[in-house]
This record gives C-alpha cells, structure tokens and sequence, in this order.
C-alpha cells in the first residue's frame, strides 16, 4: 500500500500552527501544538510507510549519507508550504523522523513582545550576545527577530553559520551570507575561520559546541564584530561557567579576561504554554556592565545573580523569577507551569 502523502502531513502541520511533525513506527503521526504532542487522527505507521515518505524528500546523495551514519540533519523548502527542519534517525531498526517548522514570515522584535532591551543591545559595533535555553525553547526565532530588526534599519553585512540554515533573511538593508554547514562548509570553527576574510559586521554562529568555535567567537567578538550564538544553558551564570569549562584550567584566565571584555549581554529563555492557548518566553536578561566584567574576570562568577538584581530601571536586566512573576500578575501563566520552569523554585515559592 503506498504511504501517506508526506506533503499532505506537513501542510496540516502549518495550518494547524504546530511547531513540530513526528514519525516514529508503531505509533500515528504526531504534531507538537503549544508544546504538547498530540496524536494526528491518522493510522499507525510502520517503519517502511516512514522510509517510503522520508525517502521521497531527499537527494540520491542524503539518502546515502543516511544509510551510512543512520543520522540526516537537513533543510528542506516545500513550495507552497514552507520550510522545515528536519532529522531522519533510526529507532528499533526502522527509519524514524522530526520535522520543525521554520516560518518564512520572519517575525520583527514586536510580533515576539521582546523586552525594550534587545533593541539596545544589537546597536552596539562589536561584541558578543548569546540567547540560550533548552531545545524548543525559541533561540532561533528570538535571534532572526534581533537580525531582522538590523536588516531594517543598518548596512551590514551578515554570515550565518548554521547546521542547518534555518531562518533565511532577504537583503532588505543588510547582505546576508547563510552558511549551512555540510553544504557550504565543512565546520563551524573552519567558517568562522574564513569568515574574518569576507569582511562581516555581523556573524550569527548557530551553536558554540566545541571549543574551537567558542574561541573563535570570542576572538571574533574582540576583534571589532558583533557575533550572536547560542547554547543549551538554562541561567545566565550557567552560560559563563559553561564557556569557561570547555577550557583547561591553565586557559581559564585568558578566557575569562576575554569574556570580560567582549560578553555584551546572556538571554536564557524558556518558553512555556500560555493560559488560553499559545506559548510565552520568560527571559532572564545579563547585560554585561562594569560590575559584572570585574566578576567574571575575577572568578566570581557565583556573585553575578545578585549584581543582576541591582538597579534594574537602570540596566535593563531581569531574572527568570521576575520574568515569571510578571507572567502571573498579568495572567499569562499559571502558576504550576511557573513552578514547573522556575529554575531556582524556592526563589519563586518564597516571592508567591
């Protein structure tokens, strides 16, 4: 029997504004809609339904690529529906799938409620800003929001480097380079490499996993560019820790004096379901100051979630307890979901 249209699948999961498409064997399709998986009132799917629809979505050469590591990370466009992320993977022996949506309407920092910060922070020239959280926890959408807001308004030129490229920009007033790794380069430290020859103001590195692409982000951020990445840290202090650590202790100085003077600011969000439907991101905001160079330079790093709390109207910060008391003053969460993200729960318990 043939198996569903996959293009069929993909374009219910647009209509119905979920984030995510499943296909797993044993079980029907799944669509994630405000972070809950639901069911697709569908059959269930073998492993050969799953293989017969992934495989009409790919090239002769991503097919091989996935019969000899198992694993296919890829970008696909659909005309006429839209673009998706998508992972091919084996589970049990059969082909299994992920698909996330990628919505080609970029969304501007207003359409997001971002805080009036974040404007600030991307007029500065040269630097480091990193937007962390969990998986699905809106990086992506947060980071094309800030580089759309720059498109608009300044003339620069912008390199992405992303595996694989997700949101793509038009050249409103800016130029775009998206580099997809595996396409158009083979890593993301060897891109970030090159990229200093091809004359950026701006590089967007999709993640800092490895410490080659951690130093030469920071080398990037000292050398006159304003560079944007991410990494799965929940907390602004948990963001400097874990850029330090991927260092040995004899580095460690340098790196932190490197930090210190770069690090412009740390977003870590999380994104949560919002009372009456939809999802909410509750940020915890670092702007790096005087104060906080000095404390990370010095090894303090344990002393930066009290300096964060100081002169806020001042300085634009916020932790993630106060972004999630302001959530719940005005509605938008209940207060399980609060306690279920809080980071530091007896923090936010005690403030209720």
């Amino acid at each position: 029997m043939a198996a569903f249209d996959i293009k069929k699948l993909l374009q219910s999961v647009v209509t119905y504004g979920a984030s995510d498409l499943h296909l797993v064997s044993r079980t029907e399709p799944q669509i994630r809609l405000d972070g809950a998986l639901k069911p697709v009132n569908l059959p269930k799917l073998t492993g050969e339904d799953i293989e017969e629809m992934c495989y009409s979505l790919i090239t002769e050469k991503q097919k091989q690529h996935f019969e000899e590591y198992n694993e296919l990370d890829f970008a696909l466009l659909i005309p006429g529906i839209g673009r998706f992320r998508a992972n091919f993977y084996r589970t049990l022996g059969d082909t299994a799938a992920a698909f996330r949506v990628i919505p080609i309407e970029i969304p501007s920092l207003d359409d997001i409620a971002a805080p009036e910060v974040y404007k600030k922070i991307i007029k500065r020239e040269k630097g480091l800003i990193l937007v962390t959280g969990p998986t699905g926890s809106g990086k992506s959408t947060t980071l094309a929001a800030m580089l759309n807001e720059i498109n608009q308004h300044e003339h620069k030129h912008v390199i992405t480097v992303e595996d694989p490229v997700e949101f793509i920009h038009d050249n409103k007033k800016c130029i775009f380079s998206h580099r997809g790794v595996g396409e158009d380069t083979k890593s993301f430290a060897i891109a970030l490499k090159f990229a200093m020859r091809e004359d950026p103001d701006i590089i967007l590195i999709g993640e800092m996993r490895d410490k080659e692409t951690i130093e030469a982000a920071l080398t990037a951020a000292e050398t006159g560019h304003l560079v944007f990445g991410t990494l799965h840290t929940s907390s602004a202090p948990s963001t400097i820790h874990r850029i330090i650590d991927v260092f040995s202790g004899e580095e460690q100085p340098q790196v932190r004096a490197m930090l210190a003077s770069s690090l412009v600011a740390v977003i870590a969000q999380a994104l949560m379901p919002k009372l009456g439907g939809g999802r909410v991101a509750a940020s915890e905001i670092l702007i790096t100051n005087h104060a906080i160079s000095n404390l990370i330079r010095e090894d303090k790093v344990h002393q930066i979630y009290s300096q964060m709390q100081l002169g806020q109207e001042n300085t634009g910060m916020q932790t993630q307890t106060q972004a999630l008391l302001k959530f719940l003053r005005e509605g938008k969460i209940s207060r399980d979901v609060a306690m279920q993200y809080a980071n530091i729960p007896n923090e936010l318990a005690k403030a209720l």
